[in-house]
């Protein structure tokens, strides 16, 4: 049967234990309430898929406990009452009920309603799932599993605007692999492709939690830096490096060195994205001429320049 955990809320004995009863003889899990603030304490302690609540409760009533609990909890809600006049299936689907029954309850017409509910649900948690997963594939590179440059771009914007409304520093560093085509003429794409990964690796590991890397194309990683100055952002961009240099890769049973040249730019407050990026391009081109496998800072028009 089904693997999941319902709750039963009914100050009605007669109700509620032949209802509890019922449920578990049916594969479930069953717990029950006799009013809504018991029942709450028991959506905080325990996991429950689905409430089975009467409307007419001591104290809170079904519907305001009912939109309680689709405010704070994952939990669908099947609404009975015998009151059929006094309130309308339009009103517990406004608070969030996922179906609505009159008493006297027939259980084997709640259990259908019961599955069909749990069916539902678990459709939308596929449905959740299976589109996350596509968001996620969507802004990831396949083989590095690093954010891809389209990503790039959105977050950058993101983080470009919020570090104009709170005045907060923002750095960027890009990363170019040092003779990345004559590795590959060499020893190969597959071989090349342990690479990228590996430093893909490498540069997550040496970031906080709020910063973010990104493949950006062909051999070129970047990575967004927010609330750091352009100091700082060199440290980090020393660190990288330094991490990828000691690093060895056995290709073909040979013990080579990679190494990485890295542009490091502060974000002017004023400027376009596209002129933020552009600098951060020419200071790792600065690093390529200066002899590669260097740092190298590019400060915009209005922040200090980096020691």
């Amino acid at each position: 049967m089904i693997d999941a955990h319902i709750l039963i809320v009914d100050d009605d004995p007669g109700v509620r234990i032949p209802m509890e009863e019922f449920i578990k003889q049916s594969g479930f899990a069953a717990s029950s309430a006799t009013s809504a603030e018991e029942a709450l304490a028991l959506l905080r302690s325990n996991g429950m898929n689905v409430v089975i609540t009467d409307i007419s409760l001591p104290g809170m009533d079904g519907l305001e406990f009912t939109d309680l609990i689709k405010k704070d909890y994952d939990v669908d809600v099947i609404v009975i009452t015998g009151y059929s006049a006094d309130y309308s299936y339009e009103e517990a689907v406004d608070k969030g009920a996922s179906d609505f029954l009159f008493k006297p309850v027939r259980f084997k017409e709640l259990l259908l309603r019961l599955k069909r509910v749990l069916r539902e649900r678990r459709l939308t948690q596929e449905r959740v799932r299976m589109l996350g997963e596509l968001t996620n594939l969507a802004i990831t590179d396949g083989l590095t599993k690093l954010f891809n440059s389209r990503h790039f771009y959105n977050q950058l914007e993101l983080e470009t605007d919020r570090s104009f409304r709170y005045h907060h520093p923002l750095s960027l560093l890009l990363f170019d692999i040092d003779n990345f085509k004559k590795y590959n003429d060499t020893y190969g794409h597959l071989e090349g492709d342990k690479v990228l990964l590996r430093i893909g690796q490498t540069i997550k590991s040496c970031l906080r939690t709020m910063d973010t890397a990104y493949r950006y194309g062909g051999e070129e990683f970047t990575v967004i830096l927010p609330e750091t100055g352009g100091e700082e952002a060199v440290t980090v961009g020393e660190r990288i490096r330094s991490t990828v240099e000691a690093d060895k890769f056995i290709p073909n049973s040979e013990i080579v060195t990679i190494t990485v040249s890295v542009g490091v730019t502060q974000h002017d407050y004023k400027e376009e994205i596209s002129t933020f990026v552009k600098r951060a391009d020419q200071a790792m081109y600065l690093s390529k001429q200066n002899g590669r496998n260097k740092v190298s800072f590019l400060p915009g028009d209005s922040e200090p320049e980096a020691p």
